[in-house]
């Protein structure tokens, strides 16, 4: 019997509070590793009217100016007037840093498995920065092997900020939040229920000055200049069923950290998978590689994302737990959904013998601590807004399909054995 469901997925923009702070603490840890490849940072980052205060653990030979760094982010990300209700050049910002707990230091410094003798590898050498479970995920509703919800609200988002900056609609400002609803049938998408924008604008729009009629002037180019360019090559498209929502409350003129205090790590679901899988709880942003809520959240999406090319599954989602102090992981599962061409447990023997899971070894896979000062001194904050994961406008390592031949040829010389 067919099951019929809806399901809905958000973004932000970039100019929401909290992207705002993951964007600062970003910007801090790739600056940090620009210039000392083994530093050790935790930044956080909280936004209010008016103030920007930078907190948070960071062990560092680089030199820094925060408070110029801060600035810079928050005017590239738009608020650079008053006009916003927030500016780079005149909000407040303090610094409060401290560095890395010794404690911790000791067991990311000289791994268990070496502290213990039980390894001499060079992979061991590094614990784990933190305890705790990492999820990663993919399906094939997506070219980017992502779900179509957050796969779409990402695409409106990038889409808001887009014609912002071009000019095309001078009105908008930084602050917005999408979400799309995508009805689905046996577990496949079939159409678009609801598309939901809100978004920061000035009161007036040229010579519109009344409020239903600046609303009514933002919907009908919100429609024209972002929704309907995002679904031009996607396959289930809105049609005459599909509701359209903008700024529902009937305006959005106080937007940005005047509105709303924000926090870096808010928004997880936001940056992985838009809630259709899983997800461990811990935060990316700020974070530096040894920290196992980064990078391991982006080695298990890649297993997962190779599993999904290779054909061997319709969906995988891929759990890693980790203890602090301690190289390799302490579980690995493997799930399917029932859409494996294999068996999960036969799938789980495959990733152990072809994925690096030790935090060292997923640094350097990706290549974590030096990309950086490859990339003009931009990785971490790139990914700091519009998700860490699926992105087509960015070459990120953990995206790369490098494995699927290797999962596709490990499965046939198994099946030939057999026979």
């Amino acid at each position: 019997m067919s099951r019929r469901y809806l399901f809905t997925s958000e973004s932000v923009t970039e100019g929401h509070p909290d992207k705002i702070c993951d964007q600062i603490s970003d910007t801090i840890l790739d600056t940090l590793l620009a210039q000392d490849p083994k530093s050790r940072v935790a930044a956080e980052v909280v936004v209010n009217t008016g103030l920007v205060l930078i907190t948070g653990e960071i062990s560092s030979t680089a030199k820094v100016n925060y408070i110029d760094l801060a600035r810079q982010k928050i005017a590239e990300i738009g608020y650079s007037g008053a006009d916003s209700g927030f500016s780079a050049h005149s909000c407040a910002v303090l610094v409060a840093l401290d560095a890395q707990s010794p404690d911790i230091a000791q067991g990311v410094d000289a791994a268990h498995e070496t502290r213990e003798q039980a390894s001499d590898e060079d992979l061991d050498l590094i614990g784990a920065g933190d305890q705790g479970i990492m999820f990663g995920f993919a399906c094939n509703e997506t070219p980017e092997l992502m779900p179509l919800p957050i796969s779409l609200a990402h695409r409106v988002s990038r889409r808001l900020a887009t014609v912002r900056k071009t000019g095309q609609l001078p009105y908008l400002r930084p602050d917005g939040k999408t979400q799309v609803t995508v009805l689905y049938e046996d577990n496949r998408p079939i159409g678009i229920d609801t598309i939901l924008v809100s978004t920061q604008h000035t009161p007036t729009i040229g010579n519109i000055t009344d409020e239903a009629a600046v609303q009514a002037k933002i919907k009908e180019d919100l429609w024209s200049l972002v929704v309907q360019p995002v679904f031009i090559d996607i396959d289930v498209k809105p049609d005459s069923n599909t509701r359209f929502l903008v700024n529902p409350t009937g305006k959005f003129v106080i937007g940005g950290p005047q509105g709303d205090s924000g926090l870096t790590g808010r928004k997880i679901i936001v940056d992985t998978y838009g809630g259709y899988s899983r997800h461990g709880g811990g935060a990316f942003s700020g974070k530096d590689p040894t920290k196992v809520d980064r990078s391991a959240a982006y080695a298990s999406r890649y297993v997962a994302k190779n599993v999904v090319a290779a054909g061997l599954a319709d969906r995988c989602e891929v759990q890693l737990s980790y203890a602090i102090g301690v190289a390799r992981p302490v579980s690995i599962m493997i799930d399917t959904f029932g859409t494996g061409k294999i068996s999960d447990d036969r799938l789980l023997e495959l990733v152990k013998e072809h994925f690096e899971l030790r935090p060292a070894g997923i640094i350097q896979t990706f290549n974590l601590c030096h990309l950086p000062g490859e990339r003009n001194g931009r990785f971490y904050q790139d990914v700091a807004a519009y998700g860490h994961m699926g992105r087509t406008d960015l070459d990120l390592p953990w995206e790369q399909l490098d494995k699927a031949p290797l999962l596709q040829a490990a499965l046939k010389d198994s099946l030939s054995l057999k026979h």
